[in-house]
């Protein structure tokens, strides 16, 4: 017996059309670092968020291929 909720999920279906592509991050402009080495540094946070963004972005691409983020 197939339950259809399962076959829902499984690879090829159809995105939800409520799934927008995550936001990149705005990077500082190179006057907002003050210079001082804090830790963590605005640039360091940017860093981070790009990250998690590009591991994001990827996981968007696998739910809706041939589509662009853009």
């Amino acid at each position: 017996m197939t339950d259809p909720q399962r076959s829902n999920a499984k690879e090829g279906a159809t995105a939800p059309s409520n799934d927008p592509p995550p936001t990149r991050p705005q990077r500082p402009d190179d006057e907002d670092c003050c210079g001082q080495g804090c830790v963590p540094c605005i640039f360091d946070l940017y860093d981070e968020a790009m990250g998690r963004y590009r591991e994001e972005l990827a996981a968007w691409k696998e739910r809706h291929p041939g589509e662009s983020p853009e």
